[in-house]
């Protein structure tokens, strides 16, 4: 059975971007999000067991989308992809349960790398 994934990102580029750069034949259904509040719908709805989350985004954010995953007990294994390298940010998303931290843009290789880390594929 394929693994309900989701990409938000506020940049269609960016939800592109990462969907090119999923490993081969990984059997996904991909869901998009362009905001943390649509993000949440998703995971709420069962369709984000994994989660590829940007940070900086309009209406609500990375952050307050790990904030209520954790408040909330949601099932989700949330992979943060963002620009925003500041060691203040890395930190705060590790502490709100996020498994990783990827600077944009993702590479192909990269992204692979922390999922067989994880035994997530």
């Amino acid at each position: 059975m394929a693994t309900p994934l989701l990409i938000c990102d506020d940049s269609n580029m960016a939800r592109k971007q990462v969907a090119r750069a999923l490993p081969d034949g990984w059997d996904v259904d991909i869901t998009f999000a362009t905001n943390g509040s649509e993000a949440l719908d998703v995971i709420r709805a069962g369709k984000g067991e994994m989660v590829f989350l940007d940070l900086t985004m309009p209406v609500l954010d990375g952050f307050g989308v790990l904030e209520a995953v954790k408040n909330e007990g949601l099932k989700a294994v949330i992979i943060v992809i963002s620009g925003d390298i500041q060691p203040a940010a890395h930190e705060r998303v590790m502490a709100l349960g996020a498994l990783e931290f990827i600077k944009k843009p993702v590479s192909k290789e990269k992204l692979g790398e922390v999922l067989e880390r994880f035994g997530l594929l």
